[in-house]
């Protein structure tokens, strides 16, 4: 099985910043996708940003100019900074990834536990 973990989010101010780190372990040959969604009251799980192989990168249209993803691909590690930070931004931002499983490119995906964004005055 994979185990994503997911750390910090928290409460900050509009205009303010904030960095959320995820940490894939388990049973993982190789990452092909790793990235983050979000899901605010009422809505539906929506994508925000994702990283792959050879390092293309994409973003929500709400977020570009404003988030940037890192990924470490030797560590298992994706890193989202959020700056200009909006109540709009409030949600559960879930970790996710897109994985081989094995030396036989079995394909899996997992998703973290979700860390709560609040993004208020």
């Amino acid at each position: 099985q994979v185990l994503l973990a997911e750390s910090g989010g928290g409460l900050v101010q509009p205009g303010g910043s904030l960095s959320l780190s995820c940490a894939a372990s388990g049973s993982i040959f190789s990452i092909i996708v790793m990235g983050w969604y979000r899901q605010a009251p009422g809505k539906q799980r929506e994508l925000v940003a994702t990283v792959i192989s050879g390092g293309r990168t994409n973003y929500a249209d709400s977020v570009k100019g404003r988030f940037t993803i890192s990924r470490d691909a030797a560590k298992n590690t994706v890193s989202l900074q959020m700056n200009s930070l909006k109540p709009e931004d409030t949600a559960v931002y879930y970790c996710y990834a897109d994985l081989f499983s094995d030396r036989y490119y079995t394909r899996n995906e997992a998703w973290g536990q979700g860390t709560q964004v609040t993004v208020s005055s």
